[in-house]
């Protein structure tokens, strides 16, 4: 594949995490915390589509980071950044197994344990992306503002993750926490999907 096509595949990539993320994280996982019972037992296939969206999510999450190293390969992070994004997909992998299990509980408090679990798991694999994406803005460089959003992004989710751990009080701040992660993610990452879809690979953009 030349550097153009890698650019497409890890822009039409993006996308797709970002498709079957909203659709596992807003209409599955919410869904759950605020029915559990009721949606594991009446929209069970609903649940269960989610849980093939994550799949989808750490699937497609390998691919990025694959097209990313080999599109910057001659950069010396290139590799490490790499290595960062592929340790937070096998964690999401592993998170992903609590969900199936959470299909298995009769009660409310044994649903929500497992999602307990996952969002666990999944938050320390976000400490590792937050890695990947503070790599990732030193090796592209620019846009300018595409760096920057990445670089706050990255800091944040490290940030937000350690908080968990070290706050007690964390859900008096979570929404100011999830602010902080969310903006720069959203704007950084879309924006770099755009810029692959467009510029990337192209002849003094690489």
């Amino acid at each position: 594949m030349n550097q153009r096509q890698l650019s497409l595949l890890a822009g039409i990539s993006y996308w797709i995490i970002f498709f079957a993320a909203i659709f596992a994280n807003f209409l599955m996982l919410e869904r759950i915390k605020a029915d559990p019972l009721g949606t594991v037992q009446n929209a069970h296939t609903m649940v269960r589509a989610g849980i093939i969206a994550f799949m989808i999510t750490v699937l497609f999450d390998v691919i990025v980071a694959w097209a990313l190293f080999v599109l910057f390969e001659d950069h010396a992070l290139s590799l490490p950044s790499m290595l960062f994004r592929m340790m937070h997909a096998a964690i999401m992998a592993m998170a992903v197994f609590a969900l199936p299990l959470a299909l298995e509980q009769t009660t409310a408090e044994g649903i929500l344990a497992h999602v307990r679990t996952f969002d666990t798991i999944w938050l320390i694999g976000l400490f590792f992306f937050g890695i990947h994406l503070l790599m990732l803005a030193r090796i592209l460089g620019r846009p300018r503002f595409i760096v920057l959003f990445l670089a706050i992004a990255g800091l944040m989710y490290m940030v937000d993750t350690c908080a968990h751990f070290l706050l007690p009080n964390y859900q008096d701040h979570a929404e100011i926490f999830l602010m902080l992660v969310a903006i720069p993610s959203i704007f950084g990452e879309m924006a770099l999907a755009v810029w692959l879809l467009v510029k990337g690979g192209k002849a003094g953009n690489v």
